[in-house]
């Protein structure tokens, strides 16, 4: 098939996805508060569309190669956002924190997962999404675990269910456990999940908090880099367990698929970035940008997600994210009291 006729292809699926993140963006910008990001919504109106009416054949290609191909694109534009200096100066005291949380998503989250016998890539994509950053680490990480489109769903759904209920709690328990504007822009920017979320519940404390917040946020996305790498080589190793039981022989080890070439991307501009390549104004227009075609990713996602399928996973997806979401809470908290009592914060 030559290129033009590819392109041709998926236009239609990628049309409907652009014309659905527009309507999100949209509906995003008309809410009040921003209590609820673009990519849930248009995750969430691709859905409605695809229990009334699933793509056909001409929509199928355009539709896929937005989930697939855009979604990454998007990933690399992302690291165009991220100045190095800045999370390393947050870090210091981020860092602490950081590690005791996502050694608890992934440490207590793979027992979870087994307990409620869900299958390893919707339990770590929840993971991943509580862990590190919402939308944005499952988007990176559901390609190279070659996870299915309901996986995602469900990461993504239990991701928003819990920042709702977080972005209501955290301010009023901030308040009555006596929490400085550090203290609770480290807590919330750690153990929200989602960008938006993280905004509206450190903003809702105080403005400082908010900054102090968003910036912890930003570090958290650079852990998306090697936790994609440990994700690749844990695919890779099952693939080839898989191919020597069928097969009775060793395969090669690709290096594509130990570090993939998007994320490759997303650290190079992230460097560019940093370096002071990229103008703010360009880095500002290309983060814009990104999080829109993630937008569109999502709208994609939800059009290839069924309702009835989800349905049948029961529960179980849910009470993980449950599970997650408070253990996160708890030994965010936990370690930052911690930190104020040894002298670490103020």
């Amino acid at each position: 098939m030559s290129y033009v006729k590819k392109f041709v292809n998926v236009i239609p699926g990628f049309a409907i996805a652009l014309g659905i993140a527009v309507i999100a963006k949209l509906l995003e910008s008309l809410l009040p508060i921003r209590l609820i990001g673009a990519s849930v919504i248009a995750m969430f109106i691709g859905m409605v569309i695809n229990a009334f009416h699933q793509p056909g054949n001409m929509m199928a290609p355009g539709i896929k190669f937005t989930s697939k191909k855009i979604l990454k694109f998007a990933i690399i534009l992302l690291g165009a956002s991220l100045n190095i200096a800045t999370v390393l100066t947050v870090g210091r005291n981020s860092l602490l924190v950081m590690i005791f949380t996502l050694a608890t998503c992934f440490g207590l989250g793979y027992l979870s997962g087994r307990l409620l016998k869900l299958n390893w890539k919707m339990s770590n994509l929840i993971s991943a999404g509580t862990g590190i950053c919402g939308g944005s680490a499952i988007a990176a990480i559901a390609p190279v675990i070659e996870a299915e489109d309901i996986d995602i769903a469900f990461g993504m759904s239990a991701t928003f269910l819990f920042d709702m209920v977080m972005i209501v709690l955290f301010p009023i328990f901030g308040k009555s456990l006596g929490l400085s504007d550090v203290m609770y822009g480290l807590w919330s920017g750690t153990a929200v999940n989602d960008t938006s979320s993280v905004v509206a519940a450190g903003f809702a404390f105080s403005e400082a908090a908010g900054n102090y917040a968003t910036m912890v946020k930003l570090t958290r996305t650079l852990a998306i880099i090697p936790t994609v790498i440990i994700f690749a080589l844990v695919n890779m190793h099952l693939k080839k367990k898989e191919n020597r039981t069928a097969q009775n022989e060793k395969i090669n080890v690709n290096m594509k698929s130990i570090i993939p070439w998007f994320i490759l991307g997303f650290l190079a501009m992230s460097l560019l970035n940093s370096v002071g390549v990229i103008p703010v104004a360009v880095s500002s227009v290309l983060k814009e940008i990104s999080k829109f075609l993630m937008v569109a990713a999502l709208a994609a996602i939800g059009l290839n997600t069924n309702f009835k399928e989800m349905k049948k996973a029961g529960p179980a997806p849910m009470i993980h994210g449950f599970i997650i979401s408070l253990l996160v809470v708890l030994v965010a908290l936990g370690v930052i009291i911690f930190e104020r009592n040894v002298g670490m914060l103020q």
